[in-house]
């Protein structure tokens, strides 16, 4: 999605994936499809890593292949995971030491903001980088918010996003479950709830989610296994106590331990005992 809408701002753009198909595909809308992050890097003066962890942001920067060893001095890296706020800090000091510029930069907004240009990204690092950056991040993104000129300050406020992030998904179904164990129409409390009070934005796009019986990942249960484990341990380095946190992160523990670690995180749900669960709707003709 984000490199469709660098394209679409006039940005030639070479692409990487894992999956052939999706370059391939990029290919035929005008992109350049490359068959490693090297091949992709010896040609390009900015990177932009889109994985979910700090494992393969390692692995597509500095694995076999990795784009780090074709890079020219002053390229620069736009480093969009959700990762540690130390691994971010680390990284910039290893970029830096090969004479390339690195923007802490994770994002928010899902595949359908990607693909319009409209993510937020919650960015911090040097002057140097953002000068570099600018224009690509008014392309990619409807919201860019500059939180600094130290590395690990984006990632402070992503991971902090995640945690209410994933309260809110946590709480939403521990909400929906009580009224399924209670006899409440499904369909009336979602319809109740989102017109009220209680409702959140996680409330509100995850639970049709539950009533159509779709659990196809959107963003996984093991998604949030990870980012939740990232607050906490953030918050223990420092002493600082979280305990919703870390209920929330014993649920989604609970679902993957369960397999359904894969399934759409709202699929958290399914850890509740004594409850049937909607059914999938049929289509309407």
């Amino acid at each position: 999605g984000i490199a469709r809408s660098l394209l679409r701002s006039g940005f030639t753009v070479h692409a990487c994936d894992v999956r052939t198909s999706v370059t391939e595909a990029f290919a035929q809308e005008g992109g350049v499809a490359c068959d490693s992050p090297a091949s992709m890097a010896a040609t390009c003066d900015v990177i932009i890593t889109v994985v979910v962890n700090a494992e393969q942001t390692e692995t597509v920067l500095f694995g076999e292949n990795g784009a780090i060893a074709a890079l020219r001095p002053g390229c620069l890296v736009i480093g969009c995971a959700t990762v540690a706020p130390t691994f971010a800090v680390e990284l910039g000091e290893r970029l830096a030491a090969q004479n390339l510029l690195y923007l802490d930069a994770p994002i928010s907004g899902g595949a359908a903001k990607a693909v319009a240009g409209q993510m937020t990204m919650m960015t911090s690092g040097p002057t140097e980088s953002y000068a570099k950056a600018e224009a690509i991040l008014n392309g990619m993104a409807g919201k860019v918010y500059r939180l600094g000129d130290v590395h690990g300050l984006g990632s402070k406020v992503k991971i902090i996003n995640q945690l209410l992030a994933g309260v809110h998904i946590a709480a939403s179904a521990e909400a929906m479950a009580l009224g399924l164990r209670e006899g409440v129409d499904a369909d009336a409390l979602y319809e109740v709830i989102t017109n009220s009070a209680g409702n959140s934005w996680m409330f509100e796009n995850r639970v049709p989610h539950i009533l159509n019986a779709d659990y196809t990942p959107l963003s996984a249960v093991d998604i949030f296994v990870k980012d939740l484990g990232l607050v906490l341990d953030t918050a223990r380095s420092s002493k600082f106590p979280l305990p919703l946190s870390a209920t929330a992160h014993q649920m989604f523990m609970q679902a993957s331990s369960a397999g359904f670690g894969r399934e759409d995180d709202s699929a958290v749900i399914k850890i509740f005992p004594g409850i049937e669960l909607p059914k999938a709707k049929p289509e309407k003709a």
